[in-house]
């Protein structure tokens, strides 16, 4: 996610600018801050509610990842309303309701239209207060990277979408990872981010279509910064490998790797494809102090996060990133 400083023109915009592509943070007259943000996309599960909830999780992540809390959303959707029952859609909107129930912010409306295809999200306000804001450009030199939910899930969704259903049935081969990958894409990144506060992160993002590369790409670049990655220490879901040796890798996950090639030094061509997958619904990446970090992963690891200490921001040229085992 990118994130800008104060744009000059517009004095009460502290994080988001015209450029910027998916949040923003606005401070109020009475000092506190509103975030904002938006995020949808067609359907990755064939469970309407599954997806629903999928996609509301997804798209509240950006408020937890700047450090906010979120307070009400409307729904966005696009419906194929000739070729799809609405009766499908309303089970859509249960399962983002389910998402909003567990975090606690208020679905209050929404908007709908026609289209080609299904497609399901949020716009999302939460609260933040200004002295806690979370940025990708706070990161130091020498503080440890954490990573809260392990990586795979646009392998897994590319999987499930060139495979017969009967794959995710209780002997498919594609059971253990979705029912790891659903896990995971459904839980929300709010204790995550209340961790990284507490421990004191002074840089953040949450994990999706860049990958987790390239998201370190831009909490490096954004904090003038290198970073290392330890690739064994990066949680992954299981099996994520089978899943490159079938041919299963989308095509943003290519693009993000071609984009990144230049930045990235070390590792093998398998463990920079996995580690460019782009995520659906991915955990927090945050930078602490090396001490600390230890503890999140604790605290993290307790309440049933896969969360890891993977690699440390290092003094060098900004966004470069290297591969260590």
């Amino acid at each position: 996610m990118l994130r800008h400083l104060p744009n000059p023109s517009h004095p009460n915009l502290l994080v988001g600018t015209e450029n910027s592509d998916d949040a923003a943070v606005w401070q109020r007259s009475d000092g506190n801050a509103l975030a904002a943000t938006a995020d949808f996309f067609t359907p990755i599960v064939d469970d309407p509610k599954l997806w629903g909830q999928i996609s509301a999780t997804n798209a509240v992540s950006d408020i937890y990842a700047m450090g906010g809390e979120p307070l009400f959303a409307l729904n966005l959707v696009a419906w194929p309303r000739e070729e799809l029952a609405l009766e499908i859609l309303g089970d859509v909107l249960i399962g983002g309701q389910m998402a909003a129930d567990e975090g606690g912010w208020v679905v209050a409306g929404g908007h709908t239209v026609d289209g080609p295809e299904p497609m399901y999200g949020m716009s999302i306000v939460g609260e933040v207060a200004p002295e806690e804001l979370l940025t990708n450009g706070g990161g130091e030199a020498g503080q440890a990277l954490v990573l809260t939910k392990p990586i795979g899930t646009g392998l897994l969704a590319t999987a499930l979408k060139r495979s017969d259903p009967e794959a995710i049935s209780q002997d498919g081969s594609l059971n253990e990872v979705y029912l790891a990958g659903v896990r995971e894409m459904t839980r929300l990144n709010s204790s995550a981010a209340k961790t990284a506060s507490r421990v004191g992160a002074s840089a953040a993002t949450d994990v999706t279509g860049f990958g987790l590369l390239g998201h370190l790409y831009e909490l490096a670049s954004a904090s003038g910064l290198s970073a290392s990655v330890e690739t064994t220490s990066v949680p992954l879901l299981p099996s994520i490998n089978d899943l490159v040796e079938g041919g299963f890798v989308a095509g943003g996950t290519e693009r993000n790797l071609e984009f990144l090639e230049p930045f990235l030094s070390g590792g093998s061509f398998t463990e920079r494809l996995i580690l460019c997958d782009a995520q659906t619904s991915g955990g927090l990446l945050f930078s602490c102090d090396a001490s600390a970090a230890v503890d999140a992963v604790a605290e993290l690891t307790e309440v049933g996060h896969f969360a890891a200490v993977i690699g440390e921001l290092e003094p060098g040229d900004p966004g470069h990133i290297a591969l260590r085992n």
